[in-house]
């Protein structure tokens, strides 16, 4: 799960410009197109997406790679940990960023 200020989740989260999301996916290797309709419907408000992958770098599926270059969104995976805190680097200097964070127990 995620600690946030005084807050705590059990679970994935996704960070979008509409605010914070509990998040379905548990496993990286199985990611769907449709596990980011949330986030594409806000595609107009992402240039970038960070994935958290758990605990290690794993590539993003082909299809879902698509969907998100079509959408205009770059993405970038990477471990949750690194994937949390270049989101908020970036959150910081107000670029127009999302993150998928697959939750690492």
């Amino acid at each position: 799960g995620f600690r946030f200020a005084d807050m705590s989740h059990r679970g994935s989260l996704m960070c979008l410009p509409s605010g914070i999301h509990g998040w379905e996916p548990a496993d990286p290797l199985v990611l769907t197109v449709a596990d980011f309709d949330k986030l594409l419907a806000e595609a107009g408000k992402v240039e970038i997406l960070l994935v958290g992958m758990g605990r290690d770098l794993r590539p993003l599926p082909a299809a879902l790679r698509a969907a998100l270059k079509a959408a205009g969104i770059a993405s970038d995976p990477m471990s949750t940990g690194a994937a949390v805190r270049t989101y908020n680097v970036l959150l910081a200097e107000e670029r127009a960023v999302a993150a998928a964070l697959i939750a690492v127990d």
